[in-house]
């Protein structure tokens, strides 16, 4: 069965008359895309071998010719394997080096340099445990962190004391050794790192001791965390410039405290709202009646309405928590719970009795049957086991 010829300007993205520039600039932001370098992903590695060749044939201008007219130079085979034998073009030359054909990186290019041994330092993260008081109020925290810091023997130079780096012997400083390939596109001189010196230019002869080399050592030390009011389980505060010493010697990153609440006797934390659970006895729920309530911020006047039901939701405005990084505080919701007593003496029962009969609450029906049939008379006698 005859192949369908690829479509090797769709591809591209190019219109079927595109110039050679368009055509290497389509090419190029693909590559960028797409290299197997930036892009691991299956799928994309082989859009890319697909890119690739459709490169090569759309800038040659005998195959280019072949698909104006309607053919296929590479016979509909793969990019590995078609008519032809057209395997890699680059010949397994990473990104960075078929960026530096397309920008000039031949023979002649202005090399990209060593690079620094000084590098920045990397973030470092610890949890902290507060309780809810220091969430509303703030606190500062003495913590003991284990990073790297600056080597007080070489100060970040990586160098034995009496010492200094010296040019490296392979790259003669450049930190970079050149090598030749022959692509589609002529002659190729690509750069990578130095594999002696890693592509910093210059070795060290001696290093240092206390660092072997790296300018930095890690040890622990104590850093003051001012805890702001307001904060919650997961909160991270930031600490500029305290975290890991860089290699070299180089600017530490900064140190991430990560809020760890913990779980209160009283309290249930809902964003800036508190909520809590009072006790009231049956008698006072019923007269009505006044008690002090210990929040966050002090002592406050509870007052219960006569009457009040269990599930009943008091609020307490402001008695919440403070809001982090900006103004307002939450309220506190008290939910009560009536509490009906478990046992009674019959002098108790008797006033209950009494009582039920002044409410209209005894059924006449079954106190007319006497004291062994009665309602209250059956809840006095299992409370005092008569």
């Amino acid at each position: 069965m005859q192949r369908v010829a690829r479509d090797y300007y769709g591809l591209l993205g190019v219109a079927k008359g595109a110039s050679q520039d368009e055509i290497k600039r389509a090419y190029r932001k693909l590559a960028r895309e797409l290299h197997p370098d930036v892009n691991p992903d299956p799928a994309a590695q082989q859009k890319f071998k697909d890119v690739t060749a459709a490169y090569e044939v759309l800038s040659d201008p005998a195959k280019r010719q072949v698909v104006d007219l309607g053919g296929d130079p590479l016979g509909g085979g793969s990019p590995g394997g078609g008519a032809g034998g057209m395997g890699d073009p680059f010949g397994g030359m990473g990104l960075g080096d078929i960026m530096d054909a397309f920008f000039g990186g031949g023979a002649g290019a202005r090399s990209r340099g060593p690079r620094s041994r000084v590098r920045q330092g990397e973030d470092a993260l610890i949890p902290v445990e507060l309780t809810l008081e220091e969430c509303a109020n703030g606190v500062a925290k003495d913590l003991a962190v284990d990073t790297a810091t600056l080597c007080t023997s070489c100060h970040g130079s990586g160098c034995a004391s009496g010492t200094r780096p010296a040019t490296c012997d392979m790259c003669k400083g450049s930190g970079e050794v050149q090598q030749i390939q022959r692509s589609l596109l002529g002659q190729v001189v690509t750069s990578r790192p130095c594999p002696v010196c890693r592509g910093f230019g210059e070795v060290i002869p001696e290093p240092c001791l206390q660092c072997n080399g790296e300018g930095r050592v890690r040890t622990r030390r104590t850093v003051r965390a001012n805890i702001p009011a307001g904060v919650g389980d997961g909160i991270r505060v930031r600490l500029a410039g305290q975290g890991e010493v860089g290699p070299g010697g180089g600017a530490p990153g900064d140190l991430y405290v990560e809020v760890q609440e913990l779980p209160h006797d009283r309290f249930q934390r809902d964003g800036i709202d508190l909520h809590c659970t009072v006790h009231v006895p049956m008698t006072a729920a019923a007269l009505g009646t006044s008690m002090g309530l210990q929040t966050l911020h002090g002592v406050e006047d509870l007052d219960i309405q006569p009457g009040t039901q269990s599930a009943t939701v008091i609020t307490l405005r402001g008695q919440g928590m403070p809001r982090l990084r900006g103004t307002g505080v939450g309220n506190l919701h008290v939910h009560i719970e009536v509490v009906t007593p478990t046992r009674v003496d019959a002098r108790q029962a008797e006033l209950l009795r009494e009582l039920a009969t002044l409410r209209g609450e005894e059924q006449p029906e079954l106190a007319a049957r006497g004291h062994n049939g009665g309602f209250f008379s059956r809840i006095r006698d299992s409370f005092v086991g008569r």
